[in-house]
C-alpha cells in the first residue's frame, strides 16, 4: 500500500515536541499521517480487524513518533501480565517495524505490550528476526474502559542511514496490533512474515531528513567471588558506540565485560555436532545484521559470534578479550561493515570481517571477507562469500550464494567451496513453494569463526505450502497452515545421507492457543558423522512424530505441552523412543509467575561412538526439570530464578562395529553403563537506572558430572541438585552516558 501525496505535505510542516507518556493528545499529534486500515493476517485472512484500531505516525527532530489507539471492550478478555524484556508470551501488544533505508535489506522490530513491557529485534533475509540486540526508544501505554493506548519515539540514530538528496527520505514502515486472548494480528499494511516477501511489502512512506549524531559512552565494573575457591575477581572496561551522522557509526569495546548475567539453556550432546547458542553481549548485537551470511539453512552462519571469547586455543578455560571494533556506515546506497576483536595473551585469537552489500532496486548483492588469525595453532582461516537476492516480482525471489574458504595451518593449505540456490513462489493467496540446492564439498571450512554443521553435502530439498483460513465460525480453528517438504541428501562421494518426506500442521485456535504437528518418514541411510571420521553407519528407515500445544494464560494458568515418538538406531522403528515435556506456568499475580517443566525421555536404541569404529547401542532414560520463577517489582527492578536440571542413565546392551558397506555387526568388547547429572541455577537481581544502565546481583551454580553409577533416573534428577562445579557471587553495574 502506498501513502498518497498528502502525506508530504503533512510531514514537512512544522511539528511540536511529542511527549511521550501514553496519552495521545490531539494538539501533539496534529499533522500526523492517521492510519486505520489494519488488516487480518493472523490469520491470514486480509479480512477487517475484528476490532477497531488506530494509529498516527507523525516524523519529528527526535526521532519517528508513532501511537496507536486499541479498541477492546469487556467482552474480549485482556492480557495484563508483566513480562520480561524480549518476551515470546502471548499478550496484548502493538509492533512497529522499521525500514530505516526502504530498501528491504533489513529493519528494526519495536515491540510494545499494554503493560509497557518491550521487545525489540533486527530483521535481516525478510524475515528473519534476531532478538539479540537492544535498542534504547522511547514507549509508554496507559489504559482504560474502552481499550488502551500506547505512544512510540524511535530515535533516527537508531540504524545507519543512506545519504540522501533533497529535505526527505523514504522509509519502510509497518505496524500492527495482536490480541493476547485470541492471538488475532492486525496490520497495516497487509504484510506477513508468514509470507516469502516481508520486510519487502511494508509501506513506503517519506518523511524528513533529519540528522541525529550520538555518542554513547557506556563504561561498567563488575565482581565476581568464587565460592569454592574463595578467590574474588574485579573488572571493568566500557563500550563506546559513536554516530556522527546517518553514513558512519562506530562500536568499540574496551576489556569488553562478557561476564554472563544471561544463562544458556543446558544440552546433553553426545553428538559430533556441536550446540548453536545465541548471544547475548551487547557489542556482538549492535548493529550486527550487516554481518548475517548463512547457506540458507538452519544451521549454517559465517560469522558467529560465539567464537569470540570462547575456548582458548591452549584449552585453558575460555578466551579474554582485550578490544573489539565495528564500523557500519554506507556510501550512496552501498552498506559496509567493518569487524575487528582481539583476545587476549599468547593464545589469543584475532577475528576480522568486511561487508559490503548494494541495492540495485530488485536486486541486492554482497559480498563478506572473514579472518581468523590462531598463532597458538599456527593456523590461519580465510573465508570469502558472495550472495545474491533478486525479487524478479511480488511472486518470485532467487536468491543465490558462492563461498570459498581457505585454510593454513603447519605449512599445509585446504581450499573448500559451496553454492546455495533458493527459489521461492509465493502466489500471493494460500499457496507457496520452495526449491534450494546446495554443495559443499569435503574441504569446505568455515568453524573458525562461522557455524556449520557439515561439510561433504550435496542436498537437494523442495516444500510447498498452503494455508487454510476460510475454517467457518463453527470450528475451534481459525486457520491451518500445512507444509509438505521432499529431502534428499548425499555426500559428494554419492553417499546417502537423507531421503525424507515430511508433513506439518501450524494451527491457530480462537481461544488463542496454537498447536503444531509433524510426520516424516525417513529411508535407510549411512551416518557418516556417528563415528567421527572411522566409517559410515548404515541405518534402518524410520519415522519421527511429534505434537505440541501452546495454550495461553486463561485465568491464573498457561501450558505448554510437547512430545514425540520416533525410530533411532540399529533397530530403526522395531523400538520406538518417546519424550514428553510439561510446563505449567501459574501466575500468582500480574507481576509474580512460577514456572515447573518436567520432561522424560526414553530412547531404547541409541547409539554412542566409543572408539575406532566401536560404536556403543545404549537404552537410556533422562528426567529434565525446567523451573523458575519471574517477579516485576515496578517499573524498574526484577527479581528472576531459573533452574534446570537433567538426570541421564544409560544402559549399555551391546556393542558394534562396521562390517561390509558400514552395517554394523555385533562385537564381544565390553562397554560401560553410564549416568549424568546436569545442573544450571541462577538467581539474579537487575535494577533499571536509565535505559541500557543497569545493576545487576547474580548468583550461579551448576557442573556437569559424567561417570558409571547407575540409579533410576529420578534419583539421578534430585542428585543433579547438588552438583556444585561453578558456584558464584557477581555484581556488577553499567551506565550508559549520552
Amino acid at each position: 500500500m502506498r501513502l498518497s501525496p498528502i502525506l508530504l505535505a503533512l510531514a514537512m510542516t512544522p511539528v511540536a515536541a511529542v511527549t511521550i507518556d501514553g496519552r495521545i493528545d490531539p494538539q501533539e499529534w496534529q499533522g500526523a499521517q492517521h492510519i486505520t486500515d489494519f488488516r487480518q493476517t493472523q490469520p491470514l485472512t486480509g479480512a477487517e480487524g475484528s476490532l477497531p484500531t488506530e494509529a498516527w505516525v507523525l516524523a519529528t527532530p527526535d526521532g519517528l513518533a508513532v501511537a496507536f489507539r486499541a479498541e477492546q471492550p469487556a467482552s474480549v478478555p485482556r492480557t495484563r501480565q508483566r513480562v520480561q524484556r524480549d518476551f515470546e508470551t502471548q499478550v496484548d501488544r502493538v509492533n512497529v517495524m522499521v525500514d530505516f533505508n526502504g530498501d528491504a535489506q533489513s529493519a528494526y522490530n519495536f515491540t510494545l505490550s499494554s503493560t509497557n513491557d518491550v521487545f525489540d529485534a533486527v530483521i535481516t533475509q525478510e524475515s528473519n528476526f534476531r532478538k539479540d540486540w537492544d535498542g534504547v526508544w522511547e514507549h509508554a501505554t496507559t489504559d482504560d474502559a474502552e481499550g488502551w493506548s500506547a505512544e512510540i519515539l524511535i530515535p533516527w540514530h537508531t540504524a545507519p542511514m543512506h545519504k540522501v538528496d533533497g529535505p526527505q527520505r523514504r522509509i519502510g514502515l509497518y505496524l500492527d496490533r495482536v490480541v493476547g486472548s485470541t492471538g488475532e494480528r492486525m496490520a497495516w499494511p497487509d504484510a506477513s512474515f508468514m509470507r516469502a516477501r516481508f520486510v519487502s511489502d511494508f509501506a513506503r512512506v517519506d518523511v524528513p531528513k533529519y540528522r541525529q549524531p550520538l555518542l554513547a559512552i557506556t563504561p561498567y565494573a563488575s565482581v565476581l567471588h568464587n565460592n569454592r575457591s574463595g578467590k574474588t575477581k574485579f573488572n571493568a572496561g566500557g563500550d563506546v558506540f559513536w554516530k556522527p551522522s546517518g553514513q558512519f557509526q562506530l562500536t568499540a569495546a574496551l576489556n569488553p565485560d562478557f561476564g554472563q548475567v544471561e544463562s544458556d539453556d543446558l544440552v546433553v550432546n553426545f553428538d559430533a555436532i556441536e550446540t548453536w547458542f545465541s548471544d547475548k553481549r551487547p557489542f556482538f548485537t549492535e548493529n550486527q545484521g550487516i554481518f548475517d551470511f548463512g547457506l540458507m539453512d538452519r544451521s549454517s552462519a559465517l560469522i558467529y559470534t560465539r567464537r569470540v571469547g570462547g575456548a582458548a586455543d591452549d584449552g585453558q578455560g575460555v578466551a579474554d578479550i582485550d578490544a573489539a571494533l565495528k564500523l557500519n556506515g554506507s556510501i550512496g546506497t552501498t552498506n559496509y561493515g567493518v569487524f575487528v576483536a582481539d583476545e587476549a595473551d599468547d593464545a589469543g585469537r584475532r577475528f576480522t570481517a568486511a561487508r559490503l552489500a548494494h541495492d540495485f532496486d530488485h536486486l541486492s548483492l554482497g559480498v563478506l571477507l572473514t579472518d581468523v588469525d590462531r598463532p597458538w595453532l599456527d593456523r590461519r582461516a580465510r573465508v570469502l562469500g558472495i550472495d545474491q537476492r533478486w525479487q524478479a516480482n511480488e511472486h518470485w525471489t532467487l536468491g543465490l550464494n558462492l563461498v570459498g574458504s581457505e585454510v593454513q595451518q603447519d605449512d599445509h593449505s585446504d581450499r573448500g567451496y559451496a553454492a546455495t540456490a533458493q527459489v521461492q513462489y509465493d502466489s500471493g493467496g494460500a499457496w507457496r513453494q520452495e526449491l534450494t540446492a546446495r554443495h559443499l564439498d569435503d574441504r569446505f571450512e568455515i568453524n573458525d569463526f562461522g557455524y556449520l554443521a557439515r561439510n561433504d553435502l550435496n542436498a537437494l530439498s523442495w516444500e510447498i505450502g498452503r494455508r487454510f483460513t476460510d475454517l467457518g465460525e463453527g470450528s475451534i480453528y481459525t486457520s491451518h497452515d500445512w507444509e509438505l517438504e521432499l529431502e534428499a541428501e548425499d555426500t559428494t562421494d554419492g553417499l546417502r545421507l537423507t531421503r525424507s518426506v515430511s508433513l506439518e500442521r501450524e494451527s491457530r485456535l480462537r481461544n488463542g492457543a496454537s498447536q503444531s504437528l509433524g510426520l516424516s518418514f525417513n529411508s535407510a541411510i549411512w551416518d557418516d558423522r556417528l563415528t567421527r571420521g572411522h566409517g559410515a553407519v548404515h541405518l534402518p528407515p524410520t519415522l519421527h512424530l511429534e505434537a505440541a500445544h501452546q495454550q495461553p494464560r486463561h485465568g491464573n494458568w498457561a501450558w505448554v505441552v510437547s512430545g514425540e515418538l520416533f525410530g533411532e538406531g540399529i533397530g530403526g522403528n522395531e523400538r520406538l523412543a518417546y519424550a514428553l515435556m510439561v510446563t505449567p506456568t501459574f501466575f500468582w499475580s500480574d507481576t509474580l509467575n512460577l514456572e515447573a517443566g518436567l520432561g522424560w525421555s526414553h530412547q531404547p536404541d541409541w547409539l554412542l561412538w566409543q572408539h575406532d569404529d566401536l560404536i556403543g547401542r545404549y537404552r537410556s532414560q533422562s528426567l529434565q526439570l525446567n523451573a523458575g520463577f519471574n517477579w516485576s517489582i515496578g517499573s524498574r527492578q526484577e527479581l528472576r530464578m531459573k533452574l534446570q536440571a537433567i538426570g541421564l542413565k544409560a544402559q549399555a546392551e551391546s556393542a558394534w562395529r562396521l562390517g561390509e558397506r558400514g552395517r554394523p555387526l555385533p562385537d564381544t568388547t565390553p562397554i560401560e553403563d553410564f549416568s549424568v547429572r546436569n545442573l544450571g541455577l541462577q538467581i539474579r537481581y537487575r535494577y533499571t537506572l536509565a535505559p541500557l544502565s543497569d545493576l545487576y546481583v547474580v548468583y550461579g551454580r551448576g557442573g556437569y558430572e559424567h561417570n558409571e553409577e547407575i540409579m533410576n533416573s529420578t534419583d539421578l534428577l534430585v542428585r543433579s541438585l547438588h552438583v556444585r562445579q561453578d558456584d558464584q557471587f557477581m555484581v556488577k553495574l553499567s551506565y550508559r552516558f549520552d
